[in-house]
C-alpha cells in the first residue's frame, strides 16, 4: 500500500487516531499538573501508569467488569503517589531521584506481576466506543466527517477531555485550588497564613498518582484491550514533558497532548501506508517535538517557583 497522506480518507483517520491517542497524556499530564502547581516534581509518572495499566487490566481480566478495572487503576496510582510523598515530602528526598525510582519500581513490578499472575499477553473486552444512537435508525457517529471526529469515542476518551475544564475550575475558582497555587510558587507565605503546605502538597500528588494511574488503565482496558510489558513505552515522561509544554495550564496542556498525539498518529500512519519515509525517522517525530518543545526559554519562566524545593517550618 502506498497512498498519499492527503487523502480526506486518512486525514480523518489521523485526527481520529490522534483524539483516540491524546488519552493516556492527557490524563496523566493533567495530574501530574496538579502535583507540580503544588511544587513537586512526580518523574514517576510512567511507573504508575504501568502498574495501572496491569492492574486495570488484570481486574477486568478477572471480573469482566471495566470499571472495576478503572477504581483498581486509581487506587494503586493513590498508594503509589502516597510513598513518592513519603520519601521526597516528609523525609526531603531529592524529588529526581525518588520519582526515577518510583518509575523503576512501577517497572520492576510490574514486569513480574505480568509474568506471575498472566504469563502470555491476553485481551479483554474493555470500554467499547460510543456512537450516541437515537432509536434503531441514527447515529451521531455515522453523520459524515463530524461522527468520526467527535461521536466514536469511548468512555474513558471523553473523560480525559472532560478534565480539562474541570482541573482549570479547580485550580483557578476554588480554595484548595488557590492553596495549591500558593504553596507551589511560596510555601512559607502560605504556611504563614495557616496553609499545611505538606497536607495540600500530599493531597495534590496523590490526585496526580490517581490520573497516572487510570491514564495506564486507559491504554490496557480501553485504547488497546490487551496488557504487555512496559505498554507504556516512555509515555509518562512525555506526560511530565506536556506540563512544561502546557505552561503548567490544563489549556496547554490539551494543546500540547493533541499536538503530540496527533504527529505521533501521523507517523503511525506514515508506517501503515508505507510511504517513502524511513521507519525511524517517522517514530522520532514525535520525540523531536518534544525536545523541541522544551528548548522554548520562555516557558521555563512561567514554572512555580518552589518546584522541585523542599519546605520545612521554619526555614528561610
Amino acid at each position: 500500500m502506498n497512498e498519499d497522506l492527503t487523502t480526506a480518507a486518512i486525514l480523518l483517520g489521523i485526527i481520529h487516531s490522534g483524539i483516540r491517542l491524546a488519552t493516556p497524556y492527557l490524563y496523566a499530564a493533567i495530574g501530574e499538573t496538579f502535583s507540580q502547581r503544588s511544587g513537586v516534581l512526580n518523574l514517576g509518572v510512567d511507573g504508575i501508569m504501568l502498574m495501572g495499566a496491569f492492574f486495570g487490566f488484570y481486574t477486568v481480566f478477572q471480573t469482566h467488569n471495566p470499571w472495576l478495572g478503572l477504581l483498581a487503576a486509581g487506587l494503586v496510582g493513590a498508594v503509589m503517589a502516597l510513598i513518592l510523598c513519603v520519601v521526597s515530602i516528609t523525609y526531603q528526598a531529592e524529588q529526581g531521584i525518588s520519582g526515577i525510582g518510583l518509575y523503576m519500581f512501577g517497572l520492576g513490578m510490574s514486569s513480574l506481576l505480568f509474568k506471575t499472575m498472566l504469563g502470555t499477553v491476553e485481551g479483554v473486552k474493555g470500554f467499547s466506543e460510543l456512537r450516541f444512537c437515537f432509536g434503531d435508525s441514527f447515529c451521531l457517529a455515522d453523520v459524515p466527517v463530524l461522527g468520526d471526529i467527535f461521536f466514536s469515542h469511548s468512555l474513558v476518551t471523553y473523560g480525559a477531555f472532560a478534565l480539562v475544564p474541570l482541573a482549570w475550575w479547580i485550580l483557578n475558582r476554588t480554595t484548595w485550588g488557590l492553596k495549591i497555587r500558593a504553596v507551589g510558587q511560596n510555601p512559607e507565605a502560605a504556611d504563614s497564613l495557616g496553609v499545611s503546605v505538606n497536607r495540600v502538597r500530599y493531597a495534590s500528588v496523590t490526585v496526580g498518582g490517581v490520573l497516572a494511574g487510570l491514564a495506564g488503565a486507559s491504554l490496557s482496558i480501553s485504547l488497546l484491550n490487551i496488557y504487555q510489558e512496559n505498554m507504556t513505552n516512555g509515555m509518562g515522561f512525555i506526560a511530565v514533558a506536556l506540563v512544561y509544554f502546557g505552561s503548567w495550564k490544563p489549556g496547554g496542556v490539551l494543546l500540547g497532548a493533541l499536538l503530540f498525539s496527533t504527529v505521533n498518529a501521523l507517523q503511525l500512519w506514515v508506517q501503515v501506508l508505507n510511504l517513502n519515509i524511513p521507519s525511524d525517522v517517522a517514530v522520532m517525530l514525535p520525540y523531536l517535538l518534544t525536545i523541541l518543545a522544551l528548548a522554548l526559554p520562555f516557558r521555563r519562566a512561567l514554572q512555580p517557583a518552589a518546584l522541585t524545593k523542599p519546605f520545612a517550618r521554619g526555614e528561610n
